[in-house]
């Protein structure tokens, strides 16, 4: 169990959605500022964002200046925590059980010790049946929509629920705990102790500068800015598809801005790709277990994201980690000429690239869909626009995932660029 002794001071909100409330804090020991973000599993959907979350910020081994980082995941029940953490670093980490409503579901034993409880399937309504040690021990998920369609080679939730199997993911916790928790495709039932509440509650860095989206629309545009936005970026995608984690949602409102963070000497604030609620692991091969993943070469079929940053193969629903290049695409190509568009829900102006027609604007990776031989005004407001700039922007955008740059060529590209201190506008 966590120690029973205050390791945070809440000191102000800072942010509040249907996922749940972000406040500031500091470390009682240090005074070190961090980011808590407290997210109640009243809902399937909460829930499955936030696993997601933890299991790809979980599963890197190492740190980037330019990924948010998770200090620690914890798990509430009422006025009981338990810290939770990856039991293995293995790619067999990740496990299948199979299981039918007649039978119930039982949690296998684990390393960490004998199964705490079962839960039975048999009754209209899955109930949680503890063994009197007050330790939550499962947590049940409902499908939602980023869920639909096949299996992303190899994915977490089975779509086989309409005939009776259920397959579940394990995430081991901390080891001063001996249960696990499991997350299972049962639709619309949710297994929680309804006089119970549950939180999970993620500490990560402490942004203090906003979003990427306001931050640039509240300034001039800047080349120094930008060169260093892109070169930032670059790097953060690189380090995540290397560490085979897709994110599956790259938008300016998901990279955060930490002013207090910038490199010595530099006077461009420090960025951090953030919100990996959608994102991917792809742990294997699919092939071999042994074997880690390519993320160009782990097909997902999940359609998710934010539409005008979705590229064409994922409104098709068959794509890989190739979809985050045209994302990023898009956002590098809105920040060099300031695209921006107003969101219709929120009425919030965005930086994005789109497609005029008539008197709507369509997303660009639906465009290229429809007309994949779509030829993109590049530039589009600017008189001009160096070579080398616009190319890597066209291939980023490329129709065909093939054509694009993977994330260590982008990096390189961004680079040479970069160190040449090419003028973007000639």
């Amino acid at each position: 169990m966590v120690s029973s002794q205050p390791k945070y001071d809440l000191i102000q909100e800072v942010g509040r959605g249907s996922y749940g409330v972000v406040y500031e804090a500091a470390v009682k020991r240090t005074g070190a500022r961090v980011a808590v973000k407290k997210i109640r599993c009243h809902s399937p959907e909460n829930v499955e964002l936030a696993l997601r979350e933890f299991w790809a910020l979980s599963s890197i081994q190492s740190q980037h200046p330019n990924v948010i980082h998770l200090e620690e995941c914890i798990l509430q029940r009422d006025q009981l925590a338990q810290k939770m953490s990856h039991g293995s670093s293995s790619p067999l980490y990740l496990q299948l059980w199979m299981i039918t409503p007649a039978r119930g579901f039982y949690v296998e034993p684990g390393p960490l010790g004998p199964p705490l409880c079962s839960v039975d399937l048999s009754r209209r309504g899955a109930s949680l049946l503890s063994d009197g040690r007050h330790t939550p021990a499962l947590i049940g998920l409902s499908q939602r929509s980023c869920l639909q369609g096949n299996n992303d080679n190899g994915a977490e939730l089975s779509e086989n629920t309409n005939r009776g199997i259920i397959s579940a993911r394990s995430l081991q916790l901390g080891a001063g705990g001996s249960f696990q928790l499991v997350e299972t495709s049962l639709k619309g039932e949710i297994a929680f102790d309804p006089c119970c509440a549950y939180y999970l509650w993620f500490v990560m860095d402490f942004c203090d500068g906003g979003d990427m989206n306001a931050y640039l629309l509240s300034r001039k545009p800047s080349r120094k800015t930008n060169t260093s936005f892109m070169l930032q970026l670059g790097s953060a995608l690189a380090f995540l598809h290397r560490n085979q984690i897709i994110h599956r949602d790259l938008k300016p409102d998901n990279i955060l801005i930490s002013q207090a963070r910038s490199p010595a000497g530099s006077t461009e604030p420090t960025l951090k790709v953030a919100d990996f609620g959608l994102s991917k692991v792809c742990s294997t091969s699919g092939l071999n277990p042994e074997e880690p993943a390519s993320v160009n070469k782990c097909f997902l079929s999940t359609a998710c994201g934010t539409d005008f940053y979705m590229a064409p193969e994922v409104w098709e629903g068959h794509y890989t980690a190739k979809a985050d290049i045209f994302a990023l695409g898009v956002i590098i190509w809105a920040m060099v000429e300031r695209i921006t568009f107003v969101d219709v829900e929120t009425q919030k102006e965005l930086l994005g690239s789109y497609v005029q027609q008539g008197s709507e604007i369509v997303p660009l990776g639906e465009a290229l869909l429809e007309n994949p031989k779509m030829e993109l005004l590049i530039p589009a407001r600017k008189k001009s626009m160096n070579s080398h700039m616009k190319q890597l922007i066209r291939d980023m955008l490329s129709a065909n995932p093939q054509e694009r740059p993977d994330a260590f060529e982008l990096e390189l590209r961004l680079v040479r660029i970069a160190c040449r201190e090419l003028d973007w506008d000639t």
